[in-house]
Order: structure tokens, then C-alpha cells, then sequence
């Protein structure tokens, strides 16, 4: 029952945005990824964003020092009502969700696991995207 929920909760999923990685050496793989033609959008001493394409996909390299989140894909909202409506929705189908929380970027996001474990992000992603920090 609870699973059925979670799907017709996500119903309104429609991007699959970022991803998210643990590296040894954060400058190294930034270097790395930016070689291959992705744009570096936000970086702090213990972790980056970068963005590829048009569609800006993201990847964001996590240091070992990182612990605000581990290894993770996020889907991505638009419109910052939605990710209030889908915590709520997840809430009330028995699905143990993290507190939303709005960043210094400009997100706003939540954190659960999927029904195997996997961690799994809902973000508000602004429509004109992240700001750069650097």
C-alpha cells in the first residue's frame, strides 16, 4: 500500500537533475569533469556542482570531509510548492521523509530512501537555475 502511495506521489516527477558521488580528492575530480566539458556552478572546501549541457544534469562531487549528505540522485523541481506537496503526501503515506530544508543556493530540498535502500533527494531547482559562488 505504502509503496503504491509513494508512486502516485511521485506522479509528478519529471526530471532526473543530479547526481551525487563521494571522491577521495575533490580538485582532482572537479578538474577531472570540468575536461570534460561541464561547467563548474557552486564550490565549497568540501564538496562542488558542476552542470553539463543544456539541460544543466548535474553532478555534485561530495569530499570526505562532507557530511551533510552521502551518495544520492535528486529529482528536480521547478516550482517550490511541489516539493512541499510531495513531503506531504509522503508524510501522510507512512513514508519516513527528512525535514525540508532551504538552502543558501536557492534550493530548497528533502531527503528519503527508496523501498532497496537507495538515498534519493526532492529539490526545488530555480528556473533560472543555481546561482554561481565562484
Amino acid at each position: 500500500m505504502a509503496e503504491n502511495t509513494l508512486l502516485a506521489s511521485l506522479a509528478n516527477v519529471q526530471r532526473l537533475g543530479h547526481i551525487a558521488i563521494r571522491v577521495e580528492d575533490v580538485d582532482r575530480a572537479k578538474s577531472f569533469y570540468i575536461s570534460l566539458g561541464m561547467h563548474l556552478v557552486w564550490e565549497d572546501k568540501d564538496w562542488c556542482y558542476l552542470e553539463a549541457g543544456p539541460g544543466k544534469d548535474g553532478l555534485a562531487l561530495l569530499g570526505p570531509e562532507y557530511k551533510a549528505a552521502g551518495p544520492h540522485f535528486a529529482f528536480h523541481f521547478t516550482d517550490r510548492s511541489e516539493i512541499d506537496k510531495v513531503h506531504h503526501q509522503l508524510k501522510e503515506a507512512g513514508i519516513h521523509v527528512g525535514s525540508v530544508h532551504d538552502h543558501r543556493d536557492g534550493t530548497a530540498s528533502f531527503y528519503l530512501k527508496d523501498p532497496e535502500g537507495n538515498w534519493l533527494e526532492m529539490l526545488y531547482h530555480p528556473p533560472g537555475g543555481i546561482p554561481s559562488n565562484y
